[in-house]
């Protein structure tokens, strides 16, 4: 490591997956890294807190799917143990029970996405119904998470794209739009093509064990980022909290040379910011330096969905059957899930009641009841999918009101997304909306795209190894073969009149 006189300055802005994981890499590096927090503990939402009456709740349940490699990587060479195993789940509708799904990987591993129709056990969606989405994988394998595919595909809504490749109205109301509720938080007439194509094929789509998915034993703050953000420390880095970054300082080469907060400046030979959508057009506001590039004036385009994550601790144990369970028909236009956390966290596992977090996605309508209203709505749809809730009485309660708190990956929001690589040298971005080739969502992309933002400042500054960042699975070769054949046949059009479908 380099002596402290000698250390190149790197300031990071935002404490989550994205910031942590650019921080700890370039402190292994031998930087002096600054990692900067809004909030008054690393990680916000994600990190947890108590209530009044000392239980624990955190800003919504996040899981962690098979294909997170890099998470789970980085949890080993952490030498952490926060996941559970492997778990099912179930789907609800106001009618009941809707589908049950397997671990996919215990099962013969079928050609993609073969095991994902068959193995599911659906109660009432008819196999006529399921056939229907067959013509859908041509848009599948034509999307192959390109910037010409995302210019394809992206000023298509999700519901125009199931529609015009024959998804039946029955496949696309109880399993697809259930799917971007969850997965990208908004209706299927507000969500980009491109982004429902990336990410149904990423988490279902690509490998049959790729919808497998595990859960973390506790708070993620206090099970993954508290450890995290210690090794952190011990390699050099700080992580100083409660630092809202108000300005960014250029020199006369257009290069950052300091980041200023509330109450002080932070000298930085490179930048690297790591907030949501919400937190950069906020910062936008108050930069005079970012209001003057037009990529920072685009980016005030975008914008961010309502959540509404919700926790109750109940009287009496109820059974409920499977860990995991996501609902739809509920409401048009919002999706959500329920957890049982006696099941998945070690603190509730020998509780005398039952615990719940039920968490809703796109719950605009939602953020202006009362407490005691959610609670009470919460309560509802828990009993019609779990009768014995009806019975049971809530004595503990946490509300949290997330506005714009998720990325919206609306119809023709692609243009206004950035890469990480902005107008600015020494100024790079991170985050899961960041545009990368990677492929990974949610989660697991927005800490690819810190090791990603890292790997920018060790080029630009010249000093330190890049952080191993492990691909996304290979396409399974049937797959692989047609996409193939796919840009052959768009190669090919490139020099005749444009027929092809888009």
């Amino acid at each position: 490591m380099a002596e402290a006189s000698e250390q190149k300055r790197v300031t990071v802005v935002g404490a989550g997956w994205a910031g942590l994981g650019a921080t700890y890499h370039l402190a292994q590096q031998g930087y002096a890294v600054t990692l900067l927090e809004a909030g008054p503990y690393p990680g916000g939402l994600v990190a947890g807190w108590k209530t009044s009456q000392g239980n624990s709740v955190e800003g919504g349940i996040h899981g962690f799917w098979y294909p997170y490699s890099n998470i789970f990587a980085l949890v080993r060479q952490l030498g952490l143990n926060p996941f559970t195993p492997f778990t099912r789940s179930s789907q609800y509708s106001p009618a009941g029970l809707e589908a049950e799904s397997p671990i996919f990987q215990d099962l013969p591993r079928l050609p993609t996405p073969l095991g994902t129709f068959l193995y599911t056990k659906f109660q009432r969606l008819p196999l006529i119904d399921r056939l229907s989405a067959l013509p859908l994988l041509y848009a599948v394998v034509d999307f192959d998470n390109s910037d010409e595919a995302w210019q394809r595909y992206d000023k298509v809504t999700a519901r125009e794209l199931f529609k015009d490749f024959g998804v039946s109205a029955r496949l696309y109301q109880e399993s697809f739009e259930p799917m971007l509720l969850v997965g990208l938080f908004a209706p299927g007439e507000q969500c980009s093509a491109a982004a429902a194509l990336g990410m149904l094929y990423y988490f279902i789509l690509s490998h049959q064990p790729d919808f497998d998915v595990v859960w973390c034993r506790g708070t993620v703050g206090e099970m993954i980022f508290k450890p995290w953000v210690e090794s952190i420390e011990k390699a050099g880095g700080r992580v100083l909290t409660n630092q809202r970054v108000q300005e960014i300082l250029i020199d006369s080469d257009g290069k950052a040379r300091g980041v200023v907060t509330n109450d002080q400046t932070f000298p930085s030979d490179a930048v690297v910011f790591a907030i949501n959508v919400s937190g950069m057009k906020q910062l936008v506001r108050h930069s005079s330096t970012l209001q003057s590039s037009q990529e920072f004036q685009n980016l005030m385009n975008l914008g961010g969905i309502d959540a509404l994550a919700t926790r109750l601790w109940f009287d009496r144990k109820v059974n409920i059957p499977h860990p995991s369970n996501a609902c739809f028909g509920f409401s048009p236009t919002t999706g959500s899930t329920f957890f049982d956390l006696n099941a998945l966290q070690d603190e509730y596992r020998d509780a005398p009641g039952t615990v719940v977090e039920a968490d809703f996605y796109h719950g605009n309508q939602l953020l202006s009841l009362s407490d005691a209203a959610i609670v009470s709505m919460v309560q509802d749809k828990l009993a019609t999918c779990v009768p014995d809730f009806r019975e049971a009485k809530v004595i503990d309660s946490s509300i949290i009101r997330v506005s714009q708190g998720v990325t919206h990956f609306f119809p023709g929001s692609y243009q206004y997304l950035l890469p990480a690589q902005t107008g600015f040298p020494n100024v790079f971005l991170s985050g899961d909306w960041i545009i990368t080739r990677h492929g990974s969502w949610s989660q697991e992309k927005a800490y690819v795209t810190g090791l990603e933002a890292a790997n920018l400042v060790i080029d630009y500054l010249g000093e330190g190894e890049k952080a191993g960042i492990i691909p996304v699975e290979p396409d399974e070769p049937h797959i692989e073969l047609a996409r193939n054949i796919n840009q052959s046949i768009r190669d090919f059009s490139k020099i005749v009149p444009d027929f092809w479908l888009p």
